[in-house]
């Protein structure tokens, strides 16, 4: 009985499932995005499938893994790759569907101040009590410029659904005090939303204004070749699939908003020839490569040597030291930036304070390009060394102690025993967590990001660059902080650095198994 009560649990979680995953899809498709709808109902499809056919059945235990890296690896990397490819940015963000839909929505008072009415309301339960002002009911009463006047039945307006309000003529204003300018401003949100039908006009008004009602019209109507005439001035503006607007062919100008389209290797093509982009590229390149090889080279040296000394047998509280050299890495790595952000400060900081009282010093961590460069590889190899030196404990302990007997016996020292024996032991099993430490370096946005922001930047260089950059950061910049936001470009530079990164990781892998074949 237990088990046929859980089956039909399993059977109503899977249709829930599948009729929300059915939703989903098509609130997706409503808003104008066919082809991820169809792929999401390839994944419903395909998941219904396995996880409900007998056949499928070993499918089922892979099928997680493989979906995931589908949802949240490939499909975004394509999504990138393929934006990298558009003139994305905030000026462009709509398709040209919706930017058209933009166009033909907007509406004109085609009336004139003589055919607006003026509103007015008139409310019928005032109360002081919050908790009734919900129920408050008001007459909207309306009068054109001949002095007709139209009014409609006690509505409450607070909260109201868009609606379309039949009035009936009024003689005469309704009685009590007109609410105020305050309670109209307050009820306009509602009030946008209501479309006034008079008994004797087939044409509806809307708000125009604070306090105005108009007839109004479709401000572009789409011709036959897909252009737009503008209603009340006539320009016609076509649409420019090369630069993703709709222009004017009076004026020649641009009218926003601008609508995505593919430009190919355009945004490629600026990247590396044009000055504006190149320069900076270069340096942030060779800075960025410099920057994630020489963290990994100091935190390898620094947790290696520390992990050399706590592996020495007479040194004593070995447990206290450990833990102490531990604990820059059982910190969180936001709070230890933010902390040295406030060491390094050039005016007040402690590191400053005291190089100035013992030399004489006080450096500009942050103005000075160099300075700025050092003070990153510092706090970077204060964060890292810990997660080295715990690696290099294990791979020392893990050699056997008659290696150095032998040594000792044919005479060896220190440096034979480290050259030997230690390093070429620990280097084959530690390259490749070195080979990911370096990928991981390469895009440290939140170093960057939290200590100095990319500064100082280039004096030379009109995009937003800095000294402190490295590709990942100046990407941020280039998609967030720039004046345009330029995401098409952005993701051209991700993909750039996509590639490199591929790029790195396969020399360094095969530099790696052309040494291990060469040991061997």
């Amino acid at each position: 009985m237990q088990r046929f009560n859980s089956r039909y649990v399993w059977f109503a979680f899977g249709a829930l499932t599948f009729l929300a995953g059915l939703w989903l899809i098509l609130a997706i498709y409503r808003i104008g995005h066919p082809f991820y709808a169809l792929g999401g109902l390839v994944l419903l499809g395909a998941s219904t499938w396995v996880f409900t056919s007998e056949r499928a059945y070993a499918w089922r235990y892979l099928y997680p893994g493989v979906a995931a890296v589908l949802v949240f690896v490939l499909f975004p990397a394509l999504y990138t790759i393929g934006s990298g490819f558009t003139n994305y940015s905030s000026t462009n963000l709509l398709s040209f569907q919706r930017a058209t839909s933009y166009f033909l929505d907007q509406k004109y008072s085609a009336s004139g101040d003589e055919g607006q009415l003026t509103l007015s309301l008139y409310p019928l339960l005032v109360s002081t009590d919050k908790r009734d002002r919900a129920n408050e009911r008001y007459i909207v009463y309306v009068e054109n410029a001949q002095g007709k006047a139209w009014q409609s039945e006690p509505m409450v307006l607070r909260g109201a659904d868009a609606s379309t309000l039949k009035l009936k003529p009024a003689e005469h204003a309704p009685s009590g005090d007109k609410a105020g300018l305050k309670d109209v401003i307050a009820h306009q949100a509602t009030l946008k939303t209501l479309a006034l039908k008079l008994p004797d006009d087939a044409d509806e008004f809307r708000l125009s204004g604070l306090t105005k009602f108009a007839k109004m019209e479709p401000l572009y109507k789409q011709n036959a070749d897909g252009s737009l005439t503008n209603a009340q001035n006539h320009d016609v503006l076509k649409p420019d699939f090369k630069t993703g607007f709709y222009t004017s062919l009076a004026s020649g100008e641009k009218v926003a908003p601008g609508f995505k389209v593919n430009i190919g290797f355009g945004n490629f093509e600026r990247l590396f020839s044009s000055h504006e982009f190149r320069g900076p590229l270069v340096k942030i390149f060779i800075w960025t490569v410099v920057f994630a090889f020489l963290t990994v080279v100091f935190c390898f040296v620094v947790g290696f040597t520390l992990a050399s000394i706590l592996n020495w047998e007479g040194l004593k509280f070995k447990a206290v030291y450990r833990v102490l050299l531990f604990l820059p890495y059982a910190v969180p790595g936001f709070i230890s930036i933010l902390i040295f952000r406030g060491l390094f400060n050039e005016n007040f900081g402690e590191i400053n304070l005291v190089l100035n009282q013992l030399f004489g010093l006080k450096p500009q961590w942050f103005s000075d390009p160099l300075l700025a460069k050092i003070m990153l590889l510092l706090v970077n190899t204060w964060l890292g060394y810990p997660y080295m030196m715990l690696l290099c404990m294990g791979l020392i302990k893990s050699i056997p102690s008659d290696l150095y007997e032998v040594s000792a016996i044919n005479g060896g020292g220190v440096w034979t025993n480290l050259t030997q024996i230690t390093l070429p032991l620990i280097m084959k099993p530690i390259m490749p967590l070195l080979i990911a430490s370096f990928a991981f370096n390469f895009n440290n946005f939140v170093l960057i990001s939290l200590l100095t922001g990319g500064l100082p930047d280039f004096t030379d260089s009109i995009a937003p660059a800095g000294s402190t950059d490295i590709l990942v950061s100046y990407t941020y910049r280039v998609a967030f902080q720039d004046s345009g936001q330029n995401f098409g470009l952005a993701a051209a530079i991700s993909t750039v650095i996509f590639a490199l990164v591929a790029i790195l990781s396969i020399i360094n892998l095969k530099l790696t198994r052309v040494n291990a074949q060469e040991k061997r």
